[in-house]
């Protein structure tokens, strides 16, 4: 069974994980649970009030297969965690890191996207402390793999989920079939 874990803050951005959460859970039978600071219930910024499972300082990385960042305007903020040193040990130990939005601000800080392609919001989104890898920064509006490491910007949580269960070597034509159908919806005609 794939043991996750998603980082969720105060107004983190409720959207941007539900995919691979929910598709994770209940039809590829993931152990999902939700950490955030000090284990305190959030509010995310539809206004989903979320009482997480543990507290992010009690996770422990040696019973984990992914740890998710979501993303949030905390994360531009000076109240958010220091989780850099958590996302670093995850990364060291092979466990599949994936950050969203501005969650991965916190896997440019841990030094996680220094030599693998990736992507965010913008490349100035990762103008943060520590952050060396703009060689490999990727301007693409979809999701980007590599050697473990997802990340994507926002607007792209299908691509996100596809990225990570593939990083986590999960796929198949029912995989393809479900992001065929949240694909349809960008041909709605504009």
């Amino acid at each position: 069974m794939t043991r996750a874990i998603t980082i969720i803050t105060e107004n983190f951005s409720d959207w941007e994980t539900a995919l691979i959460n929910s598709a994770g859970r209940g039809y590829y039978g993931f152990d999902i649970h939700f950490a955030a600071p000090g284990g305190a219930p959030v509010t995310s910024s539809g206004g989903m009030m979320v009482t997480p499972h543990l507290a992010i300082e009690s996770i422990r990385l040696d019973e984990l297969d992914l740890l998710i960042v979501c993303g949030g305007t905390i994360w531009q903020t000076d109240q958010a965690p220091d989780i850099t040193a958590l996302v670093a040990a995850a990364h060291a130990r092979n466990i599949v890191v994936a950050g969203i939005c501005d969650g991965t601000r916190v896997l440019a800080q841990a030094g996680v996207l220094d030599t693998v392609s990736h992507t965010s919001n913008s490349a100035e989104n990762l103008s943060v402390p520590n952050y060396a890898g703009a060689a490999c920064y990727q301007d693409v509006p979809y999701a980007v793999a590599d050697q473990g490491v997802v990340t994507a910007p926002g607007t792209a949580p299908v691509s996100f989920m596809a990225g990570i269960l593939a990083a986590l070597n999960i796929g198949g034509a029912d995989l393809d079939a479900y992001l065929a159908q949240h694909a349809a919806e960008h041909l709605w005609p504009a």
